[in-house]
């Protein structure tokens, strides 16, 4: 698009109210990319959000709402638009467009979103969802038969009821009453039918609807007519009221964070919307109250209740420096924090953000889906018309009994239960799996876990805690309180993780020392200080054999515990070995079981790690698994590709140097507790950190996939099924419908059961 001269486009956003599902995205997509000057349409159905940019000299704000107006839905324009990352964009994803239907069924139900799938169509797109399909908000707290679509339900059945009725008791006028609510029933239909041909897409489950309905008028099958446009809308709202399970884990999330945030400011306390905080502000967490952002802890120390965002049901006790998360629950005492994170930015932002946008990334499978059914559905139409003129011109057949036969073939024509297979099912997958901890951004995601044949770990803080902590003191000169306490007397000014680790150690073993005289940290080797007048050094073996001499014991000890993979300091006073303190950066608790699960699962593991080959040997075989040592982060991609010929690779990593074999691997899954390098460069997370979710991760993308197969199945053979009796004779028009509108309840039904999934369990 070509600015005007005399203006820039603006980005603009608006707040759409009723865009449930991805059809309700393709229609305003399509609908507001033709106007003149508008470029960049993006569409989030999960936030129901528009934004574009505008060239207002060419077409007015006023000019757009109408438009999506005009389509059925309510506009409010946003002040300023929605924050997002820039788009995930690993392998294949299709982010912001899709070839071919979106779904071919143009229904118009409160709440129904067909799984949340927030893909959306091009302008060139034909089928489900597109103009004329029109969903209707359902507002919270309200139930479906309060809604535009459950009273059209109700009214439509008590028509159908009351023409029953006047046939028994009026038999005169019952043809004519089955006809009333039939016209009644189809009349919203209708209008949106012709409102989809209108704007060049006349396939839709609307056109069929209607053209059924008034065809089986004219042949006299009214009650029929009657009862089929009364299922249909029926069939909308059950779906509607199934997929919209499927938003509802989303829609939790974001409840978890309160709505408002008592901030202190020059010594007094004021309320405050939490969606207003700012960087760099303190805030007031009382008991039992929600913390509503992410930051530090400036004063306080409490028990925290993260099970909101990591599952870990045992509060953690956290006091001043520590990091809490927006969501979680302050227990015992109250805190104040610093917020580090604005509110658009904070974990439960981040984790329904990344939700939204792997609702947008299409998976092969889907893309598949749309194409098939972008000639699928003329087909079929084409195939009607054959059925409705064949017979009678050629046979001499009887006209009202094909022309039936052809509109029942109309019917189950509509490829609605196979295009919502495999989003539905996507959607609830990734929702189930956001509840446990375990994002994947997009279907594409899904089926690439799904075929994960190994499975390559970083070492540090994905394997391992990533911090250093004390396994081992040996006595030599001294009793091991005491070899402690010369350490810790020296390490207290080092900010270094090895010197944290022994000081930590002391801590929790209940020494007391006072920190050195004359400390000094000697570049390469270690520190020294005095302590009640005695020189003590803390270095490594080698660098104390010069100030002490190593006996057997202690050289045999040194060489063990290295062999070990761990790291070893000498504590040398006076010129005499005290002993010697063992360190390692410890496997996870779980890491490995985690590696078990994966090795029954079929998928081999491997650690890459930058560390010593001697370190990296003793942490894999502790673990059961393979290794690869003393790598640069050129070597980890290297190595990733090298894996990558023989098998799909997921690559697990936590740090900024992981990034670059995290884009490399089949699938890159961050730790939550990496940096935002790796957690945006990945394909998915593990948010509680576990080495175990990796399993569970790919545990639930393989139920995913299956879970797919068996909708496909389903939604095909049905059709198959019911299009032989259809054009045979022995199914009619409201057999069809019901098939049509079963096999979508079905397969909708069939993938809400992965809300309920369990990634989490073996076997």
């Amino acid at each position: 698009m070509v600015a005007h001269p005399e203006t820039e486009p603006k980005t603009l956003s608006w707040k759409v109210g009723g865009m449930d599902c991805a059809g309700c995205a393709a229609k305003i997509r399509g609908a507001v990319e033709r106007m003149p000057g508008v470029d960049n349409v993006q569409l989030s159905v999960m936030s129901e959000t528009l934004t574009l940019s505008l060239d207002e000299v060419q077409t007015s704000r006023e000019a757009i709402e109408q438009r999506v107006s005009g389509l059925g839905y309510t506009t409010a324009a946003l002040a300023s638009p929605p924050a997002r990352r820039p788009g995930h964009d690993h392998h294949d994803h299709d982010h912001g467009g899709c070839s071919g239907h979106d779904h071919d069924h143009a229904h118009d139900h409160s709440g129904h979103d067909h799984g949340s799938h927030a893909h959306v169509a091009k302008s060139h797109d034909h089928g489900h969802g597109l103009p004329g399909h029109v969903h209707e908000a359902t507002p919270e707290g309200m139930s479906w038969y309060q809604t535009g679509k459950g009273r059209l339900v109700i009214g439509t059945g008590a028509l159908l009821a009351a023409a029953w009725a006047a046939k028994f008791l009026w038999p005169a006028v019952g043809h004519w009453a089955f006809v009333a609510a039939c016209l009644i029933g189809v009349a919203p239909v209708a209008r949106r039918a012709f409102a989809a041909a209108r704007a060049g897409i006349p396939f839709t489950i609307e056109m069929l609807m209607t053209i059924a309905a008034i065809g089986a008028l004219f042949i006299g099958a009214a009650e029929e007519a009657a009862l089929v446009v009364f299922l249909f809308a029926v069939g909308e709202v059950l779906e509607g009221v199934a997929a919209d399970r499927a938003r509802a884990s989303i829609r939790a999330l974001g409840d978890l964070v309160p709505k408002t945030a008592v901030i202190e400011e020059n010594g007094t306390t004021r309320q405050v919307d939490a969606a207003s905080l700012r960087i760099g502000q303190i805030v007031l967490v009382r008991p039992g109250d929600r913390i509503p952002a992410d930051g530090e802890i400036v004063d306080g120390t409490s028990g925290i209740d993260e099970s909101p965002i990591t599952g870990e049901s045992v509060p953690k006790t956290k006091g001043l420096g520590d990091q809490a998360y927006a969501g979680s629950v302050n227990r015992e005492a109250a805190l104040r924090l610093r917020v580090e994170k604005a509110p658009e930015d904070n974990t439960i932002a981040r984790i329904i953000r990344l939700v939204e946008e792997a609702e947008a990334a299409r998976a092969p499978t889907e893309r598949f889906i749309d194409r098939f059914s972008r000639w699928y559905m003329p087909a079929v139409v084409g195939l009607a018309v054959l059925v409705a003129l064949v017979p009678p011109l050629l046979f001499g057949a009887e006209w009202s009994v094909w022309i039936y036969r052809a509109l029942a073939l109309l019917l189950i024509g509509c490829p609605c239960a196979l295009v919502i297979s495999v989003p539905a099912s996507i959607a609830a997958a990734l929702s189930a799996g956001a509840r446990q901890g375990l994002l994947m951004k997009g279907g594409v995601v899904l089926e690439t876990a799904a075929t994960t044949g190994l499975v390559a770990f970083d070492k540090t803080g994905t394997l391992t805690q990533g911090t250093p902590r004390v396994t081992d003191i040996v006595a030599l000169g001294h009793d091991e309180g005491a070899v402690l306490a010369f350490a810790a007397a020296v390490e207290a000014g080092s900010a270094h993780p090895l010197a944290e680790a022994v000081l930590e150690r002391a801590r929790t073993n209940g020494i007391s020392f006072a920190p050195a005289s004359e400390a000094a940290a000697l570049a390469g080797q270690g520190v020294t200080g005095k302590v009640d007048g005695r020189l003590v050094f803390v270095g490594a073996p080698r660098h104390a054999a010069s100030r002490a001499p190593f006996g057997e014991k202690a050289q045999a000890a040194a060489e063990a515990l290295e062999s070990d993979g761990k790291t070893v300091a000498a504590v040398v006073v006076d010129g005499a070995l005290a002993g010697l303190i063992a360190l390692r950066d410890e496997p996870r608790e779980d890491a490995a079981t985690a590696v078990a699960e994966l090795k029954a699962m079929g998928i081999r593991s491997v650690m890459l790690t930058g560390d010593n080959a001697r370190t990296g040997a003793a942490i894999a075989g502790a673990l059961g698994m393979e290794h690869k040592a003393e790598l640069m982060p050129d070597d980890k991609v290297s190595a990733i590709r090298e894996f990558a010929g023989r098998s799909t690779v997921m690559m697990v990593g936590d740090g900024i140097n992981d990034a670059p074999a995290l884009a490399a691997a089949g699938i890159g899954i961050a730790m939550g507790s990496g940096t935002d390098v790796a957690l945006e460069t990945a394909d998915g997370a593990v948010l509680k950190s576990r080495v175990r979710d990796v399993a569970a991760l790919i545990r639930l993308a393989r139920a995913a996939m299956g879970n797919i197969r068996a909708n496909i199945t389903v939604a095909l053979g049905l059709k198959a099924v019911f299009l032989v009796t259809s054009v045979l004779g022995y199914t009619g028009l409201w057999v069809a419908i019901l098939a049509d509108t079963g096999a979508t309840v079905i397969v909708t039904a069939n993938a809400l059961r992965l809300l309920r999934f369990d990634a989490g369990k073996t076997g």
